[in-house]
């Protein structure tokens, strides 16, 4: 059984979210915490596995609690958050600090049955990878040191496109943060994120990045150093026209997963064949190996985040046991493992288990 502690200042949201997770017969839903004090108190008693907790509350709010119990008690958290610009700013900063992913209150623009599977999913997968979860914080916060691309060397490769899912922003994060601004290849996101969120994400990433990161357009022409993240709930595709290549909004029921990591991949090889580099990040499910087996088919180039360093070790895990992985690697040797593929050196980084 994996026991959870609900809070929220809501006893409605309580009881919603309570009786959604209590439809699994592996979830016990053990206590419920109107505040962030009364939550701080019923995890020392109660000892919970995950904590569902409320982005906003008065007094001790969402933010002030996460702090508490990641340096005092760490636990897989997931935020539970109004579907607001405001409450997607808090998110961000929420999933910095070290919660393991959230999930949005907007009820009605999905089936009950879609939010109960991705809530008791999300639980589900946290609560399976505690034991080696990197729940503090193995990525550092201080401003990171770009990596730099030697000078006069010949690009190799002209893209590099990313997918991910639960656990994927502060490792996406860490990655362009560690990307110069000279960076020769436009990139492409695919994150998992609802609507709006998105945004906040790619103005943080723009902070933080010596990279200019923003929401993609449709029809936008993809340019070297720009980093387009995938507007939440959106598909995305690559698209040849002439000399440019562009991004396009793809409105389909095909995809399970929004944005699809599928969809960009499969685009990504179609458009650049063998001069491609795609990256898989953390996350549930498997979206992403059909696209970068398409990938891989034509000469690509695929780098797979390693298990250790995964909140979820799904969609890696199902690109690794496919034999589509160049490389397996942890997180810190990911924006290295680019460049250099970048610049076609030989690959100094990868993986054992592969050789």
């Amino acid at each position: 059984m994996i026991k959870v502690l609900v809070v929220d200042d809501s006893r409605v949201m309580t009881r919603i979210i309570s009786k959604i997770l209590e439809k699994d017969p592996l979830i016990e839903v053990i206590g419920t915490a109107g505040s962030g004090g009364e939550a701080i108190e019923k995890i020392e008693k109660l000892k919970p596995e995950v904590v569902t907790l409320d982005v906003e509350m008065p007094g001790m709010n969402g933010i002030e609690t996460l702090r508490h119990i990641m340096s005092a008690n760490p636990l897989p958290v997931i935020m539970v958050s109004t579907l607001t610009r405001d409450h997607a700013d808090i998110t961000m900063e929420a999933l910095n600090i070290g919660a393991c992913d959230f999930v949005t209150k907007d009820f009605s623009n999905f089936t009950l049955a879609d939010k109960e599977q991705e809530l008791i999913g999300k639980v589900k997968d946290v609560a399976r990878n505690r034991a080696k979860l990197r729940l503090k914080a193995f990525l550092p916060l201080h401003p990171a040191l770009p990596l730099s691309i030697t000078p006069g060397a010949s690009v190799k490769r002209s893209i590099l496109s990313i997918g991910a899912s639960t656990g994927g922003p502060p490792v996406l994060q860490y990655i362009l943060s560690h990307l110069p601004k000279d960076f020769p290849v436009p990139i492409v996101i695919a994150q998992h994120m609802p609507r709006l969120f998105t945004q906040s994400f790619a103005e943080r990433l723009d902070k933080i990045s010596s990279l200019v990161v923003k929401e993609a357009e449709d029809r936008e022409v993809l340019t070297p150093g720009v980093a387009l993240i995938a507007p939440g709930d959106t598909h995305i595709a690559l698209r040849r026209k002439g000399r440019e290549v562009t991004v396009e909004k793809v409105n389909s029921d095909t995809y399970i997963y929004r944005p699809s990591v599928d969809l960009l991949m499969s685009t990504t090889a179609v458009v650049y064949e063998s001069r491609s580099v795609g990256v898989i990040l953390t996350g549930m499910g498997n979206d992403g190996l059909v696209g970068l087996k398409e990938l891989k088919s034509r000469g690509g180039y695929v780098i797979a985040q390693e298990e250790e360093t995964c909140v979820v070790y799904g969609m890696p895990k199902a690109v690794v046991n496919a034999g589509l992985a160049d490389a397996v690697l942890p997180i810190e040797r990911i924006p290295e493992e680019i460049i250099r593929i970048l610049q076609g050196c030989v690959s100094q980084l990868r993986d054992r288990s592969l050789n």
